[in-house]
């Protein structure tokens, strides 16, 4: 008997369906704790090739909530130790680990060749990246977050909004699994949704998954969702950039401080804080693009907001992604 003959026995996916799983490209962007179940679930159904992308190592302080790796995987890229552990699972399909950052140089290329895409990071400019380029592209993008007890699993672009849509505006706060802390099994919980939205994307299911944003709650052991079909897209939202785009022309600001960033991101930029910024009521000249430079990416998108205030010209953010030493643990 086939291994997929008990999901083929479903008249929602049958011989079409399983035939549409295994001719899917899935671009998972992100190794860790959503991508753990997220890629087990997909290798299990059968997708036929998955890009892995992730530039970081398997670290110890991770291991209760990525359950694709061992002890044994500690210090070795992500990428490569996940595309093991699923050969060893399914032969049928085709693993390519890129042990790399997504950012917005590459961004496109990897996103251009994918049936859908996956949004596994934890890393709110990734994510926004992501979306930008799928709605250009018109490739549906399967985009989740938990933090603590909590989070989210939503269908974006392709035929539905993008993930601006949505969330037009960013937190006041950036806080990360690593500094804020996760519970695994949700983690694990919204992982598995991710895959599901996505093979019901695949399969073409109906009601579409695109357009429906799901929020789960394990404190309160309770969970939500709307739907955002007819939700507008922003107008003027600041697209992320990458530190190679730079000109000389540009007005750049690097909200980094010498301890955090030696090096700025260009050897003209004007190095300050946020709250300095917004002192300044500094401007660029006329026909100049204004560029914001932080770690993340929400300094630089403060910084911008307060710009936008009161200046109509370019915007655009760089989340240098330098990742703090705590999160790289072993």
């Amino acid at each position: 008997m086939s291994r997929y003959a008990r999901q083929m026995l479903l008249p929602e996916v049958g011989s079409a369906g399983q035939a549409a799983i295994a001719a899917a490209r899935v671009l998972v962007v992100g190794a860790g704790g959503l991508a753990a179940p997220a890629l087990h679930y997909l290798a299990g159904a059968g997708v036929g090739h998955l890009t892995l992308v992730d530039g970081d190592v398997v670290s110890l302080s991770n291991l209760h909530r990525q359950p694709l790796f061992r002890e044994a995987d500690v210090g070795r890229p992500k990428v490569e130790a996940a595309a093991e552990t699923l050969r060893a699972m399914n032969a049928d399909c085709t693993f390519t680990p890129l042990p790399c950052a997504l950012d917005p140089a590459n961004a496109a290329n990897l996103v251009a060749g994918a049936t859908l895409v996956l949004d596994c990071a934890d890393s709110f400019a990734a994510s926004y990246i992501l979306s930008d380029i799928c709605l250009d592209l018109g490739v549906p993008l399967v985009s989740a977050s938990a933090l603590g007890f909590a989070g989210y699993v939503g269908g974006f672009c392709g035929a539905a909004p993008s993930l601006r849509a949505v969330f037009p505006d960013l937190p006041d706060r950036a806080a990360t699994c690593a500094t804020a802390g996760v519970m695994g099994p949700v983690v694990g919980m919204i992982g598995a949704a991710q895959a599901q939205m996505a093979l019901g994307v695949i399969i073409g299911q109906t009601p579409s998954p695109l357009g429906q944003l799901m929020q789960f709650d394990m404190q309160g052991m309770r969970s939500s969702g709307f739907r955002f079909d007819g939700a507008p897209e922003p107008a003027d939202g600041p697209k992320f950039i990458a530190p190679r785009d730079l000109t000389p022309q540009d007005f750049v600001i690097e909200l980094r401080d010498s301890d955090e960033a030696p090096v700025p991101v260009s050897q003209h930029a004007h190095r300050t804080s946020v709250a300095e910024f917004r002192q300044q009521k500094s401007t660029p000249k006329d026909g100049q693009r204004a560029v914001f430079a932080c770690r993340s990416g929400l300094r630089a998108w403060q910084a911008g907001a307060h710009l936008r205030s009161h200046w109509a010209g370019e915007i655009t953010l760089i989340a240098m992604g330098d990742t703090p030493p705590t999160e790289r643990q072993t």
